[in-house]
């Protein structure tokens, strides 16, 4: 049997045992050691663990894991968030669709201080959700809101998706995050620009806050709101900007990160015991199966090394099939929206990066670019029909007015502006690498 089959036959293995419930870590790391056990011997099947598990532990930036996890638990635990949303409330609340706005912009900033979606659409689903049917706005329109807002989580620093990227593409972490900031942030406009322009056009989608509410609210309030709501931002700089700079390490920004949020909480009397145990406990939990993923993963990519599988795909798509390089590359993307209907990030990226990851060095594309596209299309297919990953998240937290019907509805238009966002980064890939770049000289 020739190399090529065996590595289809690899792949087919750990889709088909996928069906079977398993833990994604245990099928692909079952495949992996018994395909070397099969190849090479006894000898090179222990030999494959081994090394992946040695090279796992050498990996300095894997220690900044567990402090960002921790961070993110911290914020979300001691309720932080909540200061950020009625800052939102009380200072958007006045123009056209100015909680949705406000909801996207609290997005950003959890994503700021999580680095995973699951934590933005959590907070989202229980804090902004049921303040904006409240007020009137358009169910699908708040649907869609919280779905696109939360997805940034993946692409805003410090992002945990961009370190597994970097863990098996071998790419600086530091360069990968500063990568994701611009393309980010301008997604983030766009949805806005959207939210704006369509409740301009029709206000009975997201109407402002009456005069008499926004009276209520004097200018200290506003004040001391702002002060309160910024503390989380505050939270940001205090770890990013000394990274930025060179002053610190990307471990030493995590580290000053969490104990930033720890004594945040600390300081506004909202970490007790309860707390700490349910952060910590979150926060081991969330690393270990972090941890047993990439190892697999690194596993897995070692199996397809040695196969040459790189080459086979090479040779079928560029000598068999006839496709130029952008052909080859919008393939993958397409292929990854369709595996997001029914996986999640993680996943995805465990199964093909080994594969994909040096095809594109191959094509001589640059691999930090890339980690922004993967990026960015993951967000499509979190939210793509009929199985994204948010749209099952939503369903779950969502009132029961909120049908799937709605859910699915309501993610069309910004599906639509996460393609333009997409297209724009292809086009111009300086959008991602101009700081990257700029600060990395």
């Amino acid at each position: 049997m020739g190399y090529e089959y065996i590595a289809l036959l690899m792949f087919g293995s750990m889709m088909a045992m996928m069906l079977t419930g398993q833990r994604m870590f245990g099928v692909i790391g079952f495949v992996a050691v018994v395909a070397a056990l099969l190849l090479w011997g006894e000898r090179g099947g222990y030999d494959l663990a081994f090394a992946q598990t040695i090279k796992l532990m050498n990996w300095f930036p894997l220690m900044t894991l567990p402090m960002f996890i921790f961070m993110g638990y911290v914020l979300s635990e001691s309720r932080l968030a909540d200061d950020l949303y009625r800052m939102f409330h009380v200072w958007f609340g006045g123009v056209p669709g100015g909680l949705a706005i406000g909801t996207i912009l609290l997005m950003v900033l959890i994503s700021a201080m999580n680095g995973l979606s699951v934590a933005g659409m959590a907070i989202g689903a229980t804090i902004a959700l049921p303040e904006l049917l409240k007020r009137n706005y358009d169910k699908r329109m708040v649907t869609g809101v919280i779905q696109a807002g939360s997805s940034l989580g993946i692409l805003v620093p410090p992002s945990v998706v961009m370190v597994l990227y970097a863990m098996i593409a071998r790419q600086p972490v530091g360069q990968l995050w500063l990568a994701g900031i611009l393309p980010g942030l301008m997604l983030a406009g766009l949805f806005i620009v959207y939210i704006w322009i369509r409740c301009r056009i029709n206000p009975a989608l997201g109407p402002t806050l009456s005069r008499e509410e926004l009276s209520q609210v004097t200018r200290s309030e506003k004040l001391k709101l702002l002060g309160a709501g910024l503390m989380p931002l505050g939270i940001f700089l205090v770890m990013m900007v000394p990274f930025i700079m060179g002053y610190t390490r990307l471990v030493e920004s995590s580290v000053i990160g969490a104990l930033a949020a720890f004594g945040a909480s600390v300081i506004k009397g909202r970490m007790t015991w309860k707390v700490f145990e349910e952060c910590t406990k979150r926060t081991l939990a969330i690393t270990c199966m972090f941890m047993w993923i990439i190892l697999a993963a690194l596993a897995f990519g070692a199996v397809f090394d040695g196969l040459r599988a790189v080459d086979f795909v090479r040779a079928l798509f560029i000598e068999d099939m006839g496709l130029n390089r952008w052909h080859i590359l919008i393939l993958m993307q397409i292929s990854f929206i369709v595996m997001g209907t029914f996986m999640d990030d993680t996943a995805m990226l465990v199964i093909v990066a080994p594969l994909y990851v040096p095809i594109v060095a191959m094509l001589e594309f640059n691999l930090i670019w890339y980690g922004v596209l993967y990026t960015i299309t993951c967000q499509i297919a979190y939210m793509t029909p009929p199985f994204g990953y948010n749209l099952f998240l939503m369903r779950a937290m969502a009132p029961p007015e909120v049908s799937l019907w709605d859910i699915y509805r309501s993610i069309v238009p910004f599906v639509a502006v996460m393609i333009l966002g997409l297209s724009l980064v292809m086009i111009f890939p300086q959008i991602a690498l101009w700081l990257p770049q700029t600060l990395y000289r």
